[in-house]
């Protein structure tokens, strides 16, 4: 018996397990490589997909669409009716075509515009939130999101570890990314010490933070006969 995990070998053995995409998502996937735009890694989806099978949520929030895998990944796997934000216009495009074409079409309403902008335009809180936008800004999305966060609702936050980055001291982080770690930081921080959530990160993937809202805890008044 082993010692030690080898975290490499077991990673490749628990993808292994995953179960394969359906052919017309499968294409998604292989066009966001094409593109070079970056995809949900297998450890995000698995918890997706656990996550989504347990809450069974009505509406879904994404914050950052691309070109439309993840908001197809989780209408494959949910009931859901998903609000998904995108601004960038040679992701939009693709995303809308690749909505269109799916079997989910019905389900998912995307949004083009700023997110900031947009997340201050919406009246209706959701279950469940998937954030997957720039990095940077995640820390000024949140107080927002968390507005739109109903109680009990769960935030899935992607890509919070950065590679890794996360842990090095400011000066040891190439120039360019320096802002975007010390906002991830502020951000991760900020979830952490909120008295309104439950998170924990997990260092799945690339990094995945999930937090739970807590229910307001409401007082039952008896009227004294």
């Amino acid at each position: 018996m082993a010692e030690r995990i080898d975290p490499e070998r077991m990673r490749t053995y628990l993808r292994s397990l995953d179960r394969d995409l359906p052919a017309w998502l499968h294409a998604v996937e292989n066009e966001c490589a094409e593109m070079y735009v970056p995809v949900i890694r297998q450890e995000t989806r698995s918890l997706l997909r656990m996550l989504l099978a347990a809450m069974r949520p009505a509406h879904i929030l994404e914050v950052g669409t691309a070109i439309g895998f993840s908001s197809l990944f989780m209408a494959e796997h949910s009931d859901a009716e998903i609000l998904t934000i995108e601004h960038a216009p040679q992701r939009v495009e693709a995303a809308r075509e690749n909505i269109a074409n799916s079997p989910h079409a019905g389900r998912i309403r995307l949004i083009v515009g700023d997110a900031e902008e947009v997340l201050g335009g919406i009246t209706e809180t959701f279950p469940f939130i998937f954030m997957d936008a720039a990095k940077g800004q995640y820390i000024h999305f949140l107080p927002r999101v968390r507005e739109l966060l109903g109680e009990g609702g769960v935030l899935v936050t992607d890509n919070v570890l950065r590679g890794g980055d996360i842990l090095e001291p400011h000066y040891a982080v190439e120039r360019r990314n320096r802002t975007i770690h010390k906002r991830m930081r502020e951000y991760l921080y900020a979830l952490t010490h909120d008295d309104e959530l439950v998170t924990d990160i997990l260092e799945d993937g690339d990094g995945i933070a999930v937090s739970v809202k807590r229910q307001m805890q409401r007082r039952t008044v008896r009227n004294e006969v």
